[in-house]
């Protein structure tokens, strides 16, 4: 008798359903933030791309829901139209919106391919490769744009070498007591792009602490401004000492509105989206670099980035804001309550 090809399929891992419930949650939020940037936008060259990522998000809420529902999980409740305000006046300009695309589109596509590799079913392996595939699309569209507005400042380019060689030191001792080696491709990279996404958790955390209502939320995204700000200028600082250039602030791209477009909720949960991407970048770029400065550097906004997601954390928490992923079985408590 043959084997019977129809299989079961298999119900959702916790990799696969901790990634469609946080995408779940950040798509949610883009299409909130997207709705209301629809409200603002006037540039005709910006407008389009921001319908295609508001359109992007509410396809992947559809489908999430749909992968949710048939595996009998909950849907999280994530962001509605409660936490947008369309009626808000402007707080970014036009070039802000294209830029806030395409770091969030980076963070996505990063995120997508993490979510790739730790799915077993098919199907969601499918879902992330669409999800890749569109993301791909949309961000050489914003890049398309992006590249001819006047900020637009591209990694810095390096001289291609005579021939091949080997290093011959780690630089990490001899960085502290000698003279520094010129920094490599992939330093100069992970330091300029961190610079620019640590530059863009500065000037969107200066809009928020704008217009937020509840002071301990307030209070938090001033620090932040502090603190990210601290952080890209260390990076900026290591560049300078290179004579390469530094990324263009974003901060006159935010108006002087304090009247908010987004619920306190929201605009907490944003910025521990930021946080979390921030730890691994950081991570990533300490694997990647070999001089002793730069490493000291990184461990030190490491820290700062723990510290800023501790805080996020205690103030949705204390504010009921922070919806708890589904978790294993509780054995400790079942065979407590059969004790009794």
């Amino acid at each position: 008798m043959g084997r019977n090809k129809t299989t079961k399929k298999n119900k959702l891992t916790s990799a696969e359903v901790s990634a469609l419930w946080l995408q779940y949650s950040g798509d949610s939020m883009a299409i909130c933030v997207y709705k209301y940037f629809l409200k603002i936008v006037e540039n005709k060259e910006i407008k389009p791309i921001i319908e295609m990522g508001l359109k992007l998000a509410e396809d992947h809420i559809t489908k999430i829901t749909d992968f949710l529902k048939k595996d009998n999980f909950q849907i999280p409740i994530g962001f509605t139209e409660k936490d947008v305000n369309l009626d808000a006046p402007r707080l970014f300009t036009d070039q802000f919106l294209l830029f806030y695309s395409y770091i969030m589109t980076i963070h996505g596509i990063t995120a997508y391919s993490l979510a790739i590799t730790t799915s077993e079913r098919q199907d969601i392996q499918n879902y992330y490769f669409e999800c890749t595939a569109t993301s791909k699309e949309f961000f050489q569209k914003i890049f398309e744009v992006y590249k001819t507005q006047p900020k637009f400042s591209g990694v810095p380019p390096i001289p291609s070498p005579l021939g091949l060689e080997f290093v011959t030191t780690t630089g990490i001792i001899s960085d502290l007591i000698g003279d520094k080696r010129p920094l490599n491709g992939s330093e100069i990279s992970n330091l300029y792009f961190n610079s620019k996404k640590t530059g863009f958790i500065r000037s969107l955390s200066l809009a928020f602490s704008q217009v937020a209502q509840t002071e301990d939320v307030r209070n938090f995204m001033m620090k932040n401004v502090k603190l990210a700000g601290k952080d890209a200028d260390s990076f900026n600082s290591i560049l300078k000492q290179e004579s390469l250039p530094i990324p263009d602030s974003w901060d006159a791209e935010i108006t002087d509105s304090t009247i908010s477009p987004f619920s306190d909720k929201l605009i907490m949960f944003h910025g521990a989206f930021l946080v979390n991407a921030a730890l691994s970048y950081y991570g990533a770029a300490i694997g990647s670099s070999l001089r002793s400065d730069i490493i000291m550097n990184y461990s030190k906004v490491f820290t700062h980035a723990i510290e800023a997601g501790a805080f996020c954390y205690s103030i949705m928490v204390k504010h009921s804001w922070l919806e708890k992923q589904p978790e294993a079985i509780d054995r400790k408590s079942l065979a407590q309550r059969s004790e009794k």
